[in-house]
């Protein structure tokens, strides 16, 4: 299986330290949104390029590679909004159009990678605004070697009925595999709004 779901056995103040980056990531995502949408870029590494000097001096708690892991969740959605065949937002439906604007809710989870997220002697060590928080992970021997090999696409943090999870996405074929160019699933997310351009816009968040 290319997929591997972990639940966070959490005390209270853990949650609350997880809920509060959740939302730091959304509002980092929210921010950026617009950006993308008013440039017309979404190019993970043009989008980078044109927004993360910025978005390190606006949400310097976020941190460095946090900043990099919310330009790939914009840039991961807005190629689901603007270029997926199933979205009603695609461009070529509407070409010239004005686009529409994404919006991230509380629920949007937060991608992670193996800079702010790493998996030693079955022990979890994962970033926070507050510091690094470790959890344990009874791994079978098998999964920890597929850390340790295999090429891992998407770490993703998301809440489920109060509980939170870690998914891990790897590459069926590491050496054919890269997570700018893997397929993208089909429909919208549930977590993200969409405001058609013909809608009042919500207020946009500015420095």
């Amino acid at each position: 299986m290319n997929f591997l779901t972990l639940r966070l056995d959490t005390t209270p103040a853990e949650h609350a330290r997880l809920c509060a980056l959740q939302a730091a990531f959304a509002e980092v995502c929210n921010h950026l949104a617009p950006v993308a949408r008013d440039t017309r870029c979404w190019n993970r590494v043009a989008l980078h390029h044109l927004a993360y000097r910025s978005l390190r001096e606006r949400f310097p708690r976020v941190g460095s590679q946090m900043v990099c892991n919310a330009i790939y969740s914009v840039s991961r959605t807005c190629r689901i909004v603007y270029q997926s065949p199933e979205s009603p937002f695609n461009l070529a439906r509407n070409p010239g159009a004005p686009l529409a604007l994404i919006r991230f809710g509380e629920q949007a989870p937060v991608y992670f990678d193996r800079h702010t997220l790493n998996l030693k002697a079955g022990r979890l060590s994962m970033f926070t605004l507050d510091g690094r928080m470790k959890f344990s992970a009874a791994l079978s021997a098998e999964t920890e070697e597929r850390f340790k090999h295999d090429k891992l696409l998407e770490i993703m943090l998301f809440a489920r009925e109060h509980q939170f999870h870690l998914s891990f996405r790897f590459a069926p074929s590491p050496e054919h595999h890269d997570a700018e160019q893997d397929s993208l699933p089909a429909g919208l997310p549930s977590y993200i709004n969409v405001v058609a351009a013909s809608q009042p816009a919500p207020l946009r968040i500015h420095s």
